[in-house]
């Protein structure tokens, strides 16, 4: 025979409370004095009381799912983001829903619909390419204050957003360069566009004008976060004649590519050629060398942006501020003082 599921009547005769309670201690316990919880997350023990999610989230206007938009699931940088978004929403009785969005990609109303026809609460995006016009759809439908950026951002304050301080990354390989004594240093971008190319750019310029290291235009080396485009970059700076002996790759994995296709073409690292890159993704401290990096806490990045999701789907949005988190240069193999034969 089968055994009757406990009711929430049930808990309230084992806590001796009203059923109104119970559904307060659950939904907000902290409106409730600390004795009267007690009694009820006890009764919900013994009685073994499940919570309807689909019946509350139907009373409370809900559809009990949030979205996260990835733009390459393949990508090893994304694990522990979603890791971070994971533990975020584990206590919160919401589901996460993930799309790729470079396989699947959104368009027109897209998003907005999703709002409005009760598939989803809130949104994180972990796609900086996100077309505007998608967004301009969830401003007009009333659903963008329920949209938070991750790792990226949108030049706009009505999406906020959690991420690293990408400038002072770059400024710190760059500095970490100088201080081994190099002098010619070169830069493998990401893709043109990318708000996270973008920032590591413009500090890596930053700290070299600041340190009056030399410039010259075939030092910036034109890349997109790839394995390939640091294997390209390779090819190329073996071709200059006036070698850099150092390079600050955009990625990890562009470092990566770079080191595997200068050992191809005879430069070793970093006898010949110092590598930084940037990220510290699972197997920079594996690779051989071990890759010298700028390490960003991707875990807590997804964390306080579910945090943040959760804020604005209470409708909590005073807080719109960007949240920039520090980062960390993790000095390793790949990086040593320049060869003086090669000066």
């Amino acid at each position: 025979m089968t055994k009757r599921r406990a009711t929430i009547q049930d808990v309230a005769l084992a806590a001796g409370v009203s059923t109104a309670t119970v559904s307060r201690v659950l939904s907000k316990p902290d409106l409730v004095s600390e004795n009267t919880r007690l009694s009820v997350f006890n009764a919900v023990k013994s009685t073994r009381y499940r919570i309807n999610r689909a019946a509350q989230n139907l009373r409370m206007q809900r559809a009990g799912a949030v979205l996260v938009l990835v733009p390459n699931l393949g990508k090893p940088f994304y694990s522990k983001i979603l890791s971070g978004i994971s533990d975020g929403f584990a206590e919160s009785g919401l589901s996460v829903l993930i799309t790729d969005t470079e396989s699947r990609p959104l368009s027109g109303g897209d998003l907005a619909g999703r709002f409005l026809d009760g598939t989803i609460d809130g949104v994180i995006s972990m796609d900086g390419d996100v077309d505007q016009a998608i967004l301009k759809h969830c401003q007009d439908a009333n659903v963008a204050d329920r949209i938070v950026f991750s790792c990226v951002w949108v030049d706009d304050p009505t999406f906020p957003c959690v991420r690293s301080d990408n400038e002072m990354g770059a400024r710190l390989a760059i500095r970490h360069l100088h201080d081994l004594g190099h002098r010619k240093i070169a830069h493998v971008t990401g893709p043109k566009g990318n708000v996270l190319a973008g920032a590591r750019r413009r500090g890596m310029l930053e700290e070299r004008a600041q340190l009056d290291l030399p410039a010259r235009p075939e030092w910036i080396i034109r890349g997109d976060f790839s394995l390939d485009s640091g294997k390209r970059a390779a090819v190329t700076i073996a071709e200059i004649s006036n070698k850099p002996t150092a390079v600050f790759c955009a990625a990890d994995t562009v470092a990566f590519g770079l080191i595997s296709g200068l050992n191809a073409r005879g430069l070793r690292v970093p006898e010949d050629i110092s590598v930084v890159g940037f990220d510290d993704i699972e197997m920079s401290e594996s690779f051989v060398p071990a890759l010298t990096t700028i390490r960003q806490d991707r875990h807590r990045i997804g964390l306080l942006s579910a945090e943040k999701l959760l804020e604005r789907i209470a409708g909590k949005t005073e807080n719109a501020a960007d949240k920039v988190l520090d980062v960390e240069l993790v000095v390793r193999s790949s990086t040593a003082p320049p060869n003086p034969k090669i000066l």
